[in-house]
């Protein structure tokens, strides 16, 4: 509920601040005092667009600011995801500054308009004489028909699984998009896959064959130097082997006589005996190594193989080729993964389409029984407010899709008159019968669910004393639910307020200043009967006030 206003330096407000309670409250005042200027005030802060030239005093900045009770409302989730401070007690704050620019705050925090606009929907409703987008907005009739047909929680059931069915679509559209990219090149990626398989390439096997060639390429004058090497190491005369033999006995024979010819003599023990190895393996190296004219060819033709495949993916080495062999056994198998992946979302999307038709189909259901209550209500208030012959006519109607309220169409259509086709509510209903409709919808509404705050502005213009009594009557009904503000030039309404303010015009300091008070008992009976027989208060328009209070 809206507990207070307050607005400084707006159009003909200096400083104005009000405090408002639950149930029925009334504003009168004369025309011209400023109630459209508290409105506009108000409805600053709800989120309209600033208007520099409303600005009171160019030398000064314009403050409105209001303060709710929002503790009823569910609201923490919007201040979650808006990143606002929840508080139970909210105070909205929008600053305009001489320039033109403005300020929005929810609790001291910086906001925009946008986030302003969708919180103040959630708080406070205003309805005048002239509303009619609400009642043709489809949403709000959708809400009326849900309220009556407790779908609450099924549409907060529906909305959840259908947007998890609008997020599975975009992915399984995502993903097919690229399956078929990936599809167009599977056959190429699978051959240039098969060809590397086929190679059967291993890990240095380049380095390997080319030290091969190398080898199969210069028998001849290998063996011929490790032939001559073996000769020079073995030769009897002048042999290395020889040589190193007969020093080796010559240090073996002094080698007691000194720890340092004994650590000289193993020293060329050692080397003796490596020699011999190194002899051994000399011989092996020279027998291993055989021309052969076969496998110079195999090994120059596999190598040829991997140069050509290295040129064709432009790489220099085997493991480079490994590499790319990996990313595409990856690539090919990759497409089988997604299939499978494809397949799932396939049976999660019908699950979820399966879940959403049931619910659907339960929202239908319940919303065609509640029509028909839904109507008899609505056509039993307007009766009583002297629309006995105005009907109602509300087509439901499936669609093939998934809707945000389900699967239904919903169309409200009325006849104003006894014998009248069914028309558009706009086409065939005048202001004040439009004003009269959406006050019986939203006092039938106040009953089902939880409505913000409603202002209702001059809505009883044009209406008759009988039907005014019945509008005060319906307004109050809706009091006992939430907090209904009544702005209203009838003094018929205003009797019925819990509380009463008026807005009038002061002379401050040479300026003319609109300023609003909450009547006491005794000034309510002055107001009302001035309302009844203007400013010269007759004794029976004092009556006549005290008894429509009583």
């Amino acid at each position: 509920m809206l507990n207070s206003l307050s607005i400084k330096n707006y159009a003909l407000i200096e400083d104005l601040k009000v405090d408002f309670q639950n149930k029925l409250s009334i504003i009168t005042g004369e025309t011209g005092t400023g109630k459209s200027i508290l409105l506009g005030g108000l409805s600053l802060v709800l989120g309209k667009r600033a208007d520099a030239s409303l600005v009171n005093n160019k030398d000064n900045k314009c403050i409105i600011e209001a303060e709710f009770n929002i503790e009823n409302y569910e609201l923490k989730s919007f201040f979650i995801e808006e990143d606002l401070d929840y508080e139970s007690i909210t105070t909205i704050r929008r600053e305009i500054l001489p320039s033109g620019k403005s300020r929005a705050f929810i609790n001291d925090t910086p906001t925009n308009l946008s986030a302003l606009n969708a919180l103040s929907k959630q708080l406070i409703d205003i309805h005048s004489q002239h509303e009619t987008l609400q009642l043709s907005d489809r949403n709000f009739q959708f809400q009326i028909i849900d309220s009556l047909a407790g779908n609450d929680e099924n549409l907060k059931n529906y909305r959840i699984k259908l947007t998890s069915l609008r997020k599975l679509e975009k992915e399984l559209d995502f993903m097919v998009n690229n399956q078929q990219k990936e599809q167009n090149e599977l056959e190429f990626n699978k051959f240039l896959f098969d060809e590397l398989i086929a190679v059967k390439l291993k890990e240095n096997e380049q380095e390997e064959l080319e030290e091969k060639l190398d080898k199969l390429s210069h028998v001849e004058e290998i063996k011929l130097n490790l032939s001559e090497v073996i000769s020079i190491v073995q030769d009897n005369q002048i042999g290395i082997r020889s040589s190193l033999n007969l020093v080796k006995h010559k240090l073996e024979k002094i080698a007691n006589y000194s720890e340092a010819y004994q650590m000289l003599s193993e020293r060329v023990n050692s080397v003796f005996i490596e020699l011999i190895d190194l002899v051994e393996e000399f011989e092996s190296e020279n027998e291993a190594i055989v021309y052969s004219p076969d496998e110079l060819e195999k090994v120059n033709d596999r190598l040829q193989i991997i140069y050509n495949l290295q040129k064709k993916h432009t790489v220099k080495s085997t493991d480079e080729l490994v590499t790319i062999q990996d990313s595409l056994e990856i690539k090919i198998n990759r497409i089988t993964e997604v299939s499978n992946e494809i397949d799932l979302k396939k049976i999660e999307i019908e699950r979820l389409t399966r879940d959403l038709e049931k619910v659907s189909s339960e929202l239908h259901s319940n919303r065609v029984q509640a029509i028909p209550i839904f109507i008899n209500k609505l056509e039993e208030v307007l009766t009583k407010l002297e629309m006995k012959n105005t009907r109602l006519k509300i087509n439901l109607t499936k669609s093939d899709q998934f809707l945000i309220n389900g699967y239904d169409h919903l169309e409200f259509l009325i006849s104003a008159n006894k014998g009248a086709s069914f028309e558009s509510l706009k086409k065939v209903a005048s202001g004040g019968e439009i004003s009269r409709i959406m006050l019986s919808i939203k006092s039938i509404l106040s009953k089902y669910t939880k409505l913000p705050a409603i202002i209702f502005d001059e809505i009883d213009t044009g209406v008759s004393g009988e039907v005014s009594n019945k509008i005060a009557h319906l307004m109050q009904e809706m009091s006992m639910n939430m907090q209904v503000i009544s702005i209203t030039h009838l003094p018929q309404i205003a009797a019925k307020g819990n509380q009463h303010y008026k807005v009038f015009k002061e002379d401050v300091k040479g300026r003319i200043s609109s300023n609003i008070r909450r009547l006491g008992d005794n000034e309510r009976i002055v107001e009302l009967a001035e309302m009844l027989g203007g400013k010269d208060l007759s004794d029976s328009a004092i009556a006549h006030a005290k008894q429509l209070l009583n």
